[in-house]
């Protein structure tokens, strides 16, 4: 358990540097390294079902839309549907393209009880490049992790 204590302390230093509101902020590397070494740990993929059907998807991730494409409004269901398919006392890993909406899943997440949120940092595609594009300049499918498209 040694290698989860140093990611999750990491992850907890650089969100209480940045003064984030739940537990940690994790880069995509580390969070596969959780998925894969702790029990109970899941992953909540919060993109829009568009981006998982086009883009590709995290296998064996939750899928629970923050916002709704196209016009983005929020999904009213989003706690409901988090408190129905994820314990709140599992270590819950926020998925999104770039780390925007997952932070504030990881937000509401924790303000509706679950103390064990982490972000994940750069996202499924990862920041924009120099041309304002989504090419793999880093993120979860840049970094090689596992990932499926339909």
């Amino acid at each position: 358990m040694g290698k989860i204590t140093e990611i999750l302390s990491k992850a907890q230093q650089r969100a209480k540097e940045a003064n984030l509101p739940y537990e940690g902020a994790i880069l995509p590397s580390e969070a596969y390294e959780i998925l894969k070494s702790a029990p109970g740990a899941r992953l909540v993929d919060v993109r829009t079902r568009a981006e998982i059907d086009w883009v590709g998807k995290v296998p064996g991730a939750v899928e629970i839309e923050w916002a709704s494409y196209p016009g983005m409004k929020q999904n009213p269901n989003f706690l409901a549907a988090l408190q129905q398919q994820v314990d709140k006392e599992s270590l819950v890993l926020f998925l999104c393209r770039s780390g925007q909406r997952s932070h504030g899943a990881a937000m509401v997440a924790t303000q509706a009880g679950f103390a064990d949120c982490y972000n994940i940092l750069e996202g499924f595609e990862g920041d924009k490049s120099s041309g304002n594009q989504r090419n793999g300049v880093n993120g979860w499918r840049k970094a090689g992790l596992p990932w499926e498209q339909s």
